[in-house]
């Protein structure tokens, strides 16, 4: 097999079921899908089961260790020569496989490579609004494979993927819990390899499903910032600063609203500016409503985490086990 896709699971079997239901309808077909059940209380493999006779399809089961050292457990059992990683909640396109091909073949001497990720026509209007608060330029800078972007791309373990021998080298996934994959991806840079954006290999990504959901999900990335700072030096820059300047902002302009009303402008400006974007790309209204709380949770929520973890990390000077092992180690 030229590909061996690996996805380690957690308790998403309905999820594994979307997805290895579009990679059997891939175009192209030269490739292996491993699923890695990461200690699930409710495991896929039924649904494997159902996609035996149609994939090349390899199962299996381990303890709970988190997402990367499960994708190590399967990249350990891979016999591609390209490792692609993704993440259960994701769905392809019938073309995604041909356009990662596509790729590698115009790139002499590639070593690794990430695409980006859209909402489906079908998902709900909540998972439009987060998608959209996760790929706007308004949002995160464009850092996730948009066009227009504030800082260099780096693959993210939804969409990624890497020469096995490269792999191999760099050792795989650390033991982070949140942040392995920028981590991955920094390693990947820092041993001299160009990782590159492959625009036409995107995935339909399917999100949080309610906003407090999402809200832990980025809170747990704001943490993880400092974290990846303090592993890789001068990695921080601008556009990670950014959701902790914007918290700030909210706050100060919660507080002066008290004494002058006049000091919610910013916010309200800001909102419009996300609903009509939001509304503009997505076609709906309801949608666009929508995005001006996703908006606000992903930037916050990321603020926040960020936050505690300059705290922990910085001024009261503990390590990254020391810091969040209740909420991050097992």
């Amino acid at each position: 097999m030229k590909y061996s896709i690996i996805v380690p699971v957690y308790n998403r079997p309905d999820e594994v079921d979307e997805l290895l239901e579009s990679l059997s309808n891939q175009t192209l077909k030269d490739f292996e899908a491993i699923i890695v059940e990461d200690g699930s209380v409710k495991p896929c493999k039924d649904v494997c089961d159902k996609y035996a006779g149609i994939l090349a399809l390899h199962y299996y089961v381990k303890e709970n260790s988190g997402p990367g050292q499960s994708r190590n457990y399967g990249a350990e059992r891979a016999n591609g020569e390209w490792l692609i990683i993704l993440d259960s909640d994701v769905v392809l396109p019938e073309d995604y496989l041909r356009s990662v091909e596509c790729g590698v073949r115009s790139e002499n001497g590639l070593a690794a490579w990430g695409g980006p990720d859209a909402a489906h026509p079908s998902f709900t209007p909540i998972q439009k609004a987060i998608s959209y608060s996760m790929t706007s330029f308004f949002t995160t800078g464009g850092i996730r494979g948009g066009k227009a972007k504030l800082d260099k791309f780096y693959p993210r373990s939804f969409n990624m993927g890497i020469r096995r021998d490269v792999y191999q080298e760099l050792g795989g996934f650390t033991k982070m819990r949140f942040g392995e994959d920028i981590d991955f991806s920094y390693r990947i840079v820092e041993a001299g390899y160009r990782p590159q954006l492959f625009p036409e290999a995107w995935v339909w990504h399917k999100r949080r499903t309610d906003f407090r959901k999402f809200f832990r999900q980025v809170y747990n990335s704001g943490i993880a910032r400092i974290n990846l700072m303090k592993r890789h030096p001068g990695t921080l820059k601008l556009v990670h600063l950014l959701p902790t300047v914007f918290t700030l902002g909210v706050i100060g302009c919660l507080l002066l609203s008290a004494f002058c009303i006049l000091a919610l402008l910013p916010l309200l400006l800001y909102s419009l500016i996300i609903f009509i974007d939001s509304t503009i790309r997505n076609r709906s209204l309801w949608v666009g409503l929508l995005s001006i709380p996703a908006a606000f949770v992903q930037l916050m929520g990321y603020g926040l985490g960020f936050i505690e973890s300059w705290w922990k990390r910085c001024i009261l000077r503990k390590d990254e086990f020391q810091a969040f092992e209740q909420t991050f180690y097992k």
